[in-house]
């Protein structure tokens, strides 16, 4: 009889999850120029977020307005909009959808990823602020001058550049 019980539960459970999914992908659907208009405004206010910070010294493993590393601002300030990501710019790289150096893909929002101090893998993140046709200015938390805009024209940053990911859709 148990096992008649818990055989019931599971398929109501189931079948209550697929219902639920359909729901969310139909809607998602439906509502796609609703999503976009919802994604940009997302998008200025986690960028307005993030250049809030501007002048708040950098502190190594930092992931608040006493101080920041990298990683930390871009952690805290997406996980103010309840969106996870993970905690180091490693593990944040290997999230969303990579666009490798295709500079010309890139959009304000994305999280953009260096190779500093020769390292071999990424060690550095940002959040571009903005793109033009030959520039990327992205807000970040630096060693030496805490929470800045830098460009991609700067000699540093365009050395190092590794990738853009597009964590937003």
């Amino acid at each position: 009889m148990n096992k008649i019980i818990c055989l019931f539960l599971f398929l109501i459970l189931f079948t209550s999850c697929k219902t639920s999914s359909k729901i969310v992908t139909t809607k998602s659907k439906a509502h796609s120029s609703v999503s976009n208009r919802k994604t940009s405004q997302l998008i200025d206010d986690i960028v307005t977020t993030a250049t809030d910070n501007i002048g708040v010294r950098y502190k190594a493993a930092g992931t608040t307005s006493s101080g920041f590393d990298c990683s930390g601002l871009v952690y805290s300030t997406f996980s103010q909009y309840d969106i996870a990501l993970p905690r180091t710019s490693i593990e944040q790289s290997k999230t969303g959808t990579d666009l490798g150096k295709n500079t010309n893909k890139a959009q304000k929002g994305d999280l953009i990823f260096f190779r500093t101090n020769n390292r071999s893998q990424i060690n550095h993140v940002g959040i571009i602020t903005e793109v033009t046709d030959d520039e990327i200015k992205f807000v970040h938390a630096s060693t030496s001058k805490g929470v800045i805009i830098s460009s991609t024209k700067q000699a540093y940053y365009q050395k190092t550049f590794a990738q853009i990911n597009r964590v937003l859709e």
